[in-house]
């Protein structure tokens, strides 16, 4: 069993044979751009902030993905090996820049499916704390340092690490730095005043979507007969279509517009969540082993005390 997903077996037959025709991502790559309008979401953290919560536009975009995850299980798997696994948590993979440094860093923030806003914008200011502290230097520096700075070591190293990850023997310390390991990987290229772009999925790791969210543009509109202008917010998505087909993608994202559109409708948690298996490294709601280990001995425990009482 792999550390970091488990294996997906109530697919339709569709799903069990692309994977053999498409073995790589790089074949099933489906590129699609998506714009949300920037006024609810801007007027949205205006609000906010007035009320004394400080709440940032890249926090409403990926709390947005996170509820859409919650109700589309399909967008948290990927395919390795021409077999398709459930991720064990939702994480999100970016890029932070340092002060005085041109190359950023990168890591990944672990969220919940029950997460709302105000959960998923703390998750972030703690990310972006914690990693653009220059004098800090996370998990995957230390690797690629170390990989690097030993001569003939990075060609054996890269090749066992494939090797190990393809098939299911990658440890979870290494699944849990690497870059190439999540559910999604985000872009914010407007904060470096960058257009969208499409960026490619990677052949190693477990990454099934790429998200670049560029410069906001104004999009021409025909309101009453007069052509208006409106602010946008462009998304460049690239996806494995090996995990869902065209019409769960386009209900997907029809969702996640939905939620940028008003954002207050992440400010409760989800009343019901879709999940393959009940990880509790997907939600501090589901069972550790432990809790199912020690519900199971005071009921079996209750069960003999009640035969007893009969008695």
């Amino acid at each position: 069993m792999r550390r970091d997903g488990k294996l997906v077996k109530d697919v339709g037959p569709m799903y069990l044979i692309a994977p053999f025709i498409m073995t790589e991502r790089s074949d099933s790559m489906n590129m699609i751009e998506i714009r949300a309008a920037y006024d609810p979401i801007h007027n949205y953290v205006i609000q906010k902030r007035k009320e004394g919560k400080r709440i940032s536009h890249m926090a409403v975009v990926l709390a947005a993905y996170v509820r859409t995850v919650s109700q589309f299980k399909s967008l948290n798997r990927f395919v390795v090996r021409s077999r398709i696994y459930a991720h064990n948590d939702l994480s999100v993979g970016m890029v932070v820049l340092r002060p005085g440094e041109k190359e950023g860093t990168m890591g990944k923030i672990k969220f919940d499916l029950y997460d709302t806003v105000f959960d998923v914008n703390e998750k972030i200011d703690k990310y972006v704390e914690a990693n653009s502290n220059a004098q800090n230097v996370n998990g995957l520096d230390k690797i690629m340092k170390a990989i690097i700075g030993v001569p003939g070591l990075m060609r054996f190293l890269t090749w066992l690490i494939r090797f190990a990850d393809r098939h299911g023997l990658l440890p979870r310390a290494i699944c849990d730095i690497s870059p190439f390991h999540e559910s999604m990987v985000f872009t914010n290229l407007a904060s470096i005043k960058t257009n969208h772009i499409y960026h490619h999925i990677y052949n190693f790791g477990t990454c099934n979507m790429i998200m670049a969210m560029g410069n906001t543009v104004e999009t021409p509109r025909s309101v009453g007969g007069e052509v208006t202008l409106t602010k946008e917010i462009p998304f460049g998505l690239v996806m494995d279509e090996r995990i869902a087909d065209g019409h769960y993608f386009a209900e997907a994202f029809a969702a996640m517009k939905k939620y940028l559109a008003d954002p207050s409708l992440l400010e409760t948690p989800p009343q019901d969540v879709e999940y393959d298996f009940p990880f509790p490294t997907l939600s501090s709601r589901f069972p550790t082993k432990k809790q199912i280990k020690a519900e199971k001995k005071a009921a079996k425990k209750a069960a003999k005390e009640a035969k007893k009482a009969e008695k």
